[in-house]
C-alpha cells in the first residue's frame, strides 16, 4: 500500500512522490495512469513539517490538504506564504504570474527555489519582477496589490475554467510584459528590491496544454475502494487530466490523493469516485486586468 506526497515538478516532467519511499513515479502524456483506494482504508492525517500526527486524526475526504486541524497550525506557524517568518535571511524574488487572459498574480518564492513554485500553481508563463530581502518582496506584493489592483491568489477552479482555451505564447507573454512595465514605473518600491528585467518563461509545452479539450469534469473526493484511471493528456500544477476511453477529459486534484492507501489500479478501471461535474456549456467571463 502506497501513499501520496504529492505531485513534484523537475525541469522537465511532473512526478509522483510516495511517504516512505525515495524514488518517485514519472508521469508521461500520452500513457495510462491509475490507482485504486484501498478497499476498507480511511484517509489519515499526514502530519506537518516531516513529523507524523500525533494522534493520527481522520479527516475529510473533501480536502486538498490532508491535515488536521492542529497539524494545519503547525504547518502554517512556519510558513512563508502565511506571513509568520519575518527574519527569513534568504534572497526572495518576486514573480507575476499568468493563467489567463486577464488573470494575472503576484507573489513571491525563495530564489534557492527557482520556478518551481510557478509549477506548483500552474502558472502557465511567468516573469521575475524583482529580487531582494523577504520584507522588501513582501512590500512589494503588497504595492502592486494596492497601486495596480493585481490579486496575489487566483482560484484553482478559475485556472482549470480557462486552461483548455488559452491564447497563444505570444499573447501570454505580451500580457505578463505590460504588466511589468507598470509594476517597474510604480513609485514607492523598497530600495532593498533589484528591479529585474521582464524575460517571460512559458509552461505551455511542459503542461502539455497543446490541444487540450475542456474537462467534463472534476473529480469531487477519493472513497474506499474507489479507482482513478485513464490516459493523462495534460498535468499543471497539482492537476492531472485524465482522458477516458470515449476522449472526454476528467481532472484529478492530486492533493486528494494524500492521506489514502493506494494500489495501482487495473486497466479499464475509468473513474468510480465522486465526479463534481461541469456545466453542459460553460461560459468564462474574462475579466480585466485591473
Amino acid at each position: 500500500m502506497w501513499r501520496s506526497a504529492g505531485l513534484r515538478w523537475g525541469d522537465d516532467a511532473p512526478r509522483l512522490a510516495w511517504e516512505g519511499r525515495t524514488r518517485a513515479s514519472p508521469l508521461i502524456y500520452g500513457t495510462d495512469v491509475g490507482f485504486r483506494v484501498e478497499a476498507a482504508g480511511e484517509r489519515w492525517c499526514v502530519g506537518a513539517r516531516g513529523h507524523v500526527c500525533p494522534v493520527r486524526a481522520r479527516v475529510p475526504a473533501r480536502g486538498t490538504q490532508a491535515r488536521c486541524g492542529e497539524c494545519a497550525r503547525l504547518d502554517r506557524a512556519h510558513s512563508v506564504a502565511a506571513d509568520t517568518i519575518a527574519d527569513d535571511p534568504r534572497v526572495y524574488r518576486v514573480y507575476l504570474a499568468w493563467f489567463g487572459a486577464g488573470r494575472v498574480k503576484v507573489g513571491i518564492t525563495a530564489e534557492a527555489r527557482g520556478a518551481a513554485r510557478l509549477r506548483e500553481q500552474g502558472a502557465v508563463a511567468f516573469g521575475w519582477l524583482g529580487r531582494g530581502p523577504l520584507m522588501a518582496a513582501r512590500r512589494t506584493e503588497e504595492l502592486l496589490r494596492t497601486a495596480l489592483g493585481v490579486p496575489d491568489r487566483i482560484p484553482y477552479a478559475e485556472k482549470r475554467a480557462v486552461r483548455a482555451r488559452l491564447p497563444g505564447a505570444e499573447e501570454r507573454a505580451a500580457e505578463v510584459a505590460e504588466v511589468h512595465a507598470q509594476a517597474v514605473a510604480l513609485a514607492g518600491w523598497p530600495d532593498s528590491l533589484e528591479r529585474l528585467t521582464c524575460e517571460v518563461s512559458d509552461h505551455g509545452a511542459l503542461f502539455g496544454l497543446a490541444g487540450l479539450v475542456d474537462p467534463v469534469g472534476t473529480v469531487a473526493e477519493l472513497a474506499a475502494g474507489g479507482a482513478v484511471a485513464g490516459r493523462l493528456v495534460a498535468a499543471a500544477g497539482p492537476d492531472l487530466h485524465l482522458a477516458g476511453d470515449d476522449g472526454s477529459v476528467i481532472v484529478l486534484d492530486t492533493r486528494l490523493m494524500a492521506g489514502w492507501g493506494l494500489t495501482g489500479a487495473e486497466p479499464g478501471a475509468g473513474v468510480t469516485v465522486p465526479v463534481r461535474m461541469a456545466p453542459a456549456e460553460r461560459e468564462v467571463e474574462q475579466p480585466g486586468l485591473f
